[in-house]
């Protein structure tokens, strides 16, 4: 027999911690960003619609009415309009949604014979209307939050113009980076892409309202 040699060393892995490492790994790889995709998509767009729409009509308003009040009040009164108008449109859409997959449900169950007990268990796995609205109004609320906080507090107009731009920017990247990691995707695709269509949609609605109040309409 020949004799082992000194210089090598025998490092052993227990089974199970190389199963586990194993088992980890495989989880990982086969995630399915898929299951995400639609609590993931209304919360984002929610968040996403009351940031941009609120800075939006902040901005629009202050582009021709340097009172700080004024603003503020467009700004909750957006709030209070989009997260109603959110809640509302995604109550019907998901209602009918959940419509739909009833039905096909039924018609699949009275195919295989499949039994009541069996059937109240696919029901509960149904996306459920009253909670979808209620989480895209939220959502919207805690986007809308976001500028009106950034302006409550500053009088000088210039100044209160930049900030809301600069608070509005760090929250779109903020949820950018959150939507991107969640859904297993490029934060440097998502980012630019979301901080983009909030600058123009900020500077579309400022310029336009700043157009047509030039033009003689009194605010």
């Amino acid at each position: 027999m020949a004799a082992q040699n000194p210089n090598h060393v025998l490092i052993v892995i227990p089974e199970h911690d190389a199963r586990q490492n194993q088992c980890n790994f495989s989880n990982d790889k086969d995630l399915d960003y898929s299951q995400r995709a639609q609590w993931l998509r209304a919360a984002l767009l929610g968040a996403n619609d009351g940031l941009v729409s609120i800075a939006s009509l902040m901005m629009g308003v202050g582009a021709v009415n340097e009172d700080t009040k004024v603003m503020i009040l467009t700004g909750f009164a957006g709030l209070f309009a989009g997260a109603c108008s959110m809640a509302i449109g995604e109550f019907v859409s998901v209602y009918s949604q959940l419509d739909i997959e009833i039905a096909q449900m039924k018609r699949g169950n009275r195919i295989t014979n499949i039994g009541q007990n069996e059937e109240e268990i696919q029901k509960k796995k149904l996306p459920n209307p009253f909670q979808a609205a209620l989480a895209s109004a939220l959502a919207f609320a805690l986007g809308a939050v976001v500028p009106l906080l950034a302006a409550a507090f500053i009088e000088s107009y210039k100044v209160r113009l930049g900030v809301v731009v600069a608070a509005v920017t760090l929250a779109l990247i903020a949820f950018a980076g959150v939507g991107a990691v969640l859904g297993g995707t490029s934060l440097a695709r998502s980012c630019p892409r979301v901080v983009v269509g909030g600058w123009m949609a900020m500077g579309i609605t400022f310029g336009l309202t700043m157009l047509i109040g030039s033009s003689g309409l009194a605010i």
